[in-house]
Formats: C-alpha cells, structure tokens, sequence
C-alpha cells in the first residue's frame, strides 16, 4: 500500500513537472458535430521559434510497418495569430504545412476525414491503425488526426475532447486537473488509441494491476464482460509467463463492426478490429489468442526495443531489423504461455505450430526474417510481411530450445527476455546494430550461428533435430493410401497475390494457367485473411465437386468452373509424441513445458 501510494504521488510529480514545460500543445475536437465524418482540430501553441516552423503529419506510425501519409485526409490547414488574423501557411509535401512566422501563431486548425471511409487510390490504412466515426462510436488513432509542430515531437500535449454526455471512454491516457487527456509527448499520444461511444465495459484486478476492457459491438453481439470472463485464465497464464507484469494498468480495446482486420499493440493497451458474431467456438478462441499476443507487447517492444523504436521517426519511415523480436517472439509466446498453464494441450500447441508451417509454405522461402523486416515498408516487404507470424514464432521456438539446451534447462526464451526487460527496460534503448551481439555475449556463443542461419538468413528450419530433443517427432509428409479431393493447383504467395504455380493436366483442359491470380471462389472474394476458410472449406467438398474460381490473368478477370480431383492423402507438417522417446527426451520435454 505504501508503495502504491508513493509510485503515485511520484507519478503525479512527474505529471505536473511535465506540464510546466513549455511550450505546450493543446488539441481539442468537439466530436458531437461528426459532419461529413471529419475531425475538425484546434491546436493551441504558446512561444513558437523559428525551429517550430513545419507542422508535420506522420507519414507512418510505430507498429504497423507502412506507409501511411495521413497529410492525404488534411484540408482547411489554417494558422492564425493572437488577434485572430490568419498566418500565410504552404503545403510543402504531402504531409507538412510550413507557416511563414512561426514566432506569432496562437491557432492552427484544420479538417481531417476519418480514414475507414475514406478512398484513397494507394497505402491504404490498416483499420485498426485508423480512426472512424459513426452515430453512435468515434474510433482515434492518434496519428491519424493530429501532427505536431517540427522540433516538438517530444512537448507533453493535452486532448480536449467534447462528445454525447452517454458514451464512455476507453484508453490508456489519464486525465489532467482540467480533465483534459494528457501525454508525454507525441509518441504517448500515439501510443494511446481512444475509443469512444456506445460501449460496454468490464474491469479486474491482476496481482495489483488494473485490467479494463471496453467494447463496441454494432448489434451488442459481444460484451466486455464476456470478454473478460473468457479471457481471465489467459491473463493470469501471461502475468505468470512474464515473470513480473510490467504495467499497473492496461486497456483492451475492441471493436466489432462488419469487417476483421486484426490489432495493434501499445505499450499500455491494445485495440482490435473484427467482424461482429456470436462469441463462441473458434472465433472465441481467435480473440483469445490475438489477445495473449497483444498483451505480450508490454514486455517487447515496451521494455525491449532499439532506438528506432523509442525515438519514432514519423517524416520518414525507417524500419528495424529486430521484427523478429517485436512480433516473432510475440506470436510465439502467445501460444507458449498457454501451453505452459494448461490453457491448450500439447497437441493443440503442435497443431497451431502445424499450421504455421503450412502457412509459412507460401510465402517466398529465401526471404530472411531480417528482409521481411528491412523491407517492411516496401510494397515487397510488404506483400511477405505476414510471415512474421508464421516464420518468426516458429524461429522464436527453436530458439527456446535451443537456449534451454545450452543452459542444461536452467533458461530458455522466457527467462532470458525477463533478464533482457531488466537490463533495459521502457526509458533504455538497445543499439540496433549491435543487438545480436549483445544478444550472444548475454547467451551463448552458438546463438550467434542460430541468428545467422535463421534470422538474417533463411536457412530450412530444423524442426525434426530441435524437436526431436523433445521427444517429438516431426514429418514434413505423410501419406497413408487413402484418396482425396484435391484442387487440382498448388498455390503460394510469391508477391503478395494468391496465385497458381503449378497446374494438373486435367485443370489446364479446363482454361486453367500458371501464374493466374486466384481472386473468388464460387462468388466470393478472396483474399489472404480469408484464403484458409474458403479454400479450406472447399477442399471438405466431395471429389469430382464443381465449383467455379474467379482469376485475374493481367488486366482480364475470368470465371472458370472446375472441380475437385483427386489425389492421394498427404498430411502436412505432421507432429508426434513419440511413445519411444528415451527418459533424456521426456525430463527435457517437461522442463520445455513448463514456467521455470
């Protein structure tokens, strides 16, 4: 108790010496007047110098690994002094505004369109990492409605906002003595989205940190309270795999509307963005999962990150290299941390390993996990970027193994990244170009070939050898005689686009051809987030089952009917227990299975 109140006395200091700098930014919107879906912003400014002359909108945003160029939604960019009297502004770039004398602006406002419904021909913005506004919710990402002044990304800043006096709040920022929501600076503003509305929400206490979860759902299909329930052993499981839990306050927040296009960490909460249906079955468990993966985000990038990360560049987009760590480790350990309590069993954990190698399948083989990051901004990176979720987990176990193996099972992933968060924590930053060597120099000298081979390169992955040490079999094919219907055409992803590599005889009869881009399924779209239902479902179909694709070959869209051929079963991937394993393999299994 006496701790707590001291950290928040100290808190408070810190707040009210923040706030006595200058200058300061204070933003407000009044979002009861949501015409035309845009936020009409105001930005008050005290003490402008010639440095301050730019005001910048970011042309990224930490974490979501693309372009976004928000100048794009800006109109109305005006900038006036104390008397009133407009300042004369240019438009330098798509996402700068220079005012002419800096020295005298008191006021700038401008409009900008909310990004869900807004069209735009290239870049689009991820939603979750957008805003929306609606009748009866208001969804803000930071950085897509506010910019900052040139040399003030760093000034703490105050948020205004006016709304329905029936909607409730949800975010991870506080609010200062004039009940304005404050930040540190532009980053923390950044990395507290807001959602607001007609929501629902649950709270919990977890070993002395407060949980909050708040929720829109379009037709009230999902509540906060369920989430919580459903998610109460999953957040006791992850406090208990990070050792210590790092925040002593974190915010979820959902929205469930007509579409699901994932989530995006923060330091001090998450926001998700999925299609509304009964919360129930797999799509149940999905939001668990993506949860346990949000959650994780506290640890790494939050504790864990290079200089790129805590000094954002927001002009210009600048990729690191450590993605392998941000999200590779993520993913893993969101499906770790549950094997470790009891959440999953061993057999779904291998399942869940099973089809992330399968996925992994089509993407480009030869491109390295530090490529996937390096180019992440590219339309190239870009079209392979979703294999940080397949590959980088993946890697991210073999190197629990591996570790667990070298330290004769005192320390695997878990506890090293633990060691990592104390060294460095959210206000130290590692070097980028040096962090594999730190990383080694703090292991083993035989991580360092592990990097090697299988981050900075993309060597195959040796899941037989490592899981063998488990006692764990593993078979990249099995077949067992029995038929079944098969496509006809392996597909894979070799730039972005789900196309056909090979093709059957029987198929190429048809108007079938290599390199065509698969595009619709009996009618329905199809794409990367939705490949494995509807390919999936077809392929529980009968063979000789007719059905029709839709292709685009160039600049011409088809719709060609096929059917189902048929092959001879093969299972992908396959995992094992082996019944046979020696004792060596079992000890070391259970000590794998288990929070040291």
């Amino acid at each position: 108790m006496k701790k707590g109140l001291f950290f928040g006395a100290f808190s408070l200091l810190l707040t009210m010496a923040a706030y006595s700098q200058t200058p300061n930014l204070r933003y407000s919107i009044n979002l009861n007047d949501r015409e035309n879906d845009t936020f009409k912003v105001t930005l008050e400014v005290d003490k402008l110098s010639d440095e301050n002359n730019v005001y910048q909108f970011a042309s990224t945003a930490p974490g979501t690994y693309q372009t976004m160029n928000l100048g794009r939604f800006v109109s109305n960019f005006k900038v006036f002094d104390k008397k009133g009297r407009e300042i004369e502004t240019e438009n330098i770039s798509v996402n700068q505004w220079k005012i002419s004398t800096p020295k005298k602006a008191k006021k700038i406002t401008y409009v900008i369109a909310e990004t869900w419904d807004t069209p735009v021909e290239e870049y689009p913005v991820y939603k979750m990492c957008g805003t929306s506004m609606e009748d009866d919710h208001v969804l803000m990402n930071a950085h897509c409605i506010f910019g900052f002044p040139s040399g003030m990304q760093s000034a703490p800043l105050s948020i205004n906002l006016s709304y329905p006096e029936n909607w409730k709040v949800g975010t991870a920022l506080n609010k200062n003595e004039s009940g304005d929501f404050y930040a540190k600076s532009y980053d923390h503003a950044v990395d507290s989205p807001i959602l607001l509305g007609r929501l629902t929400k649950a709270t919990t206490d977890l070993n002395g940190s407060s949980i909050e979860i708040y929720t829109y759902s379009k037709t009230d299909l999902v509540t906060s309270e369920q989430l919580l329930s459903s998610m109460s052993s999953m957040l006791t499981a992850a406090s208990e795999f990070m050792i210590e839990f790092p925040v002593d306050r974190y915010a979820f927040l959902y929205h469930f509307e007509d579409e699901s296009w994932g989530a995006w960490e923060h330091s001090y909460s998450s926001e998700y963005v999925m299609k509304e249906q009964e919360y129930s079955g797999e799509f149940k468990q999905g939001v668990i999962d993506m949860a346990a993966h949000e959650f994780f985000h506290v640890v790494t990038p939050l504790n864990i990150h290079s200089e790129l990360i805590e000094k954002f560049n927001f002009v210009t987009p600048t990729p690191s290299e450590h993605l392998w760590l941000y999200e590779g480790t993520t993913e893993w350990a969101a499906h770790m941390m549950q094997l470790r309590n009891g959440l999953i069993t061993l057999d779904q954990y291998l399942t869940v390993l099973q089809k992330k190698l399968i996925t992994d399948s089509y993407f480009d083989p030869a491109y390295s996990l530090s490529k996937l990051a390096l180019t992440s901004f590219s339309k190239e990176g870009q079209q392979q970027y979703g294999n940080i979720y397949m590959r980088g987990a993946l890697v991210a176990g073999l190197l629990d193994i591996r570790l667990l193996e070298l330290s004769g099972g005192k320390k695997g992933y878990r506890e090293v990244i633990y060691e990592l968060s104390k060294k460095y924590g959210p206000n130290n930053a590692f070097s980028e170009k040096d962090f594999f060597t730190e990383f080694v120099a703090f292991t083993y000298p035989e991580i360092g070939d592990f990097f090697d081979k299988y981050v900075k390169n993309a060597n195959p992955l040796p899941m037989d050898e490592y899981y063998s040490k488990l006692g764990i079999e593993f078979t990249p094919e099995v077949k067992n005689g029995q038929l079944v219907a098969d496509l006809g055409g392996h597909l894979a992803v070799p730039d972005g686009k789900i196309r056909y590599v090979k093709i059957r005889p029987e198929l190429e009869k048809l108007g079938l051809k290599v390199n065509d881009e698969l595009i619709g399924i009996n009618g329905e779209e199809l794409s990367l987030s939705n490949a494995n239902q509807l390919i999936g479902g077809l392929m529980q179909k009968d063979i000789d089952y007719e059905y029709e694709v839709t292709i685009r070959r160039g600049e011409e869209e088809l719709t060609i009917p096929l059917k189902l051929l048929s092959k001879e079963k093969v299972s992908k991937f396959v995992f094992e227990v082996d019944e046979s394993a020696t004792e060596e393999q079992k000890t070391f299994r259970e000590v794998w299975m288990k929070n040291m």
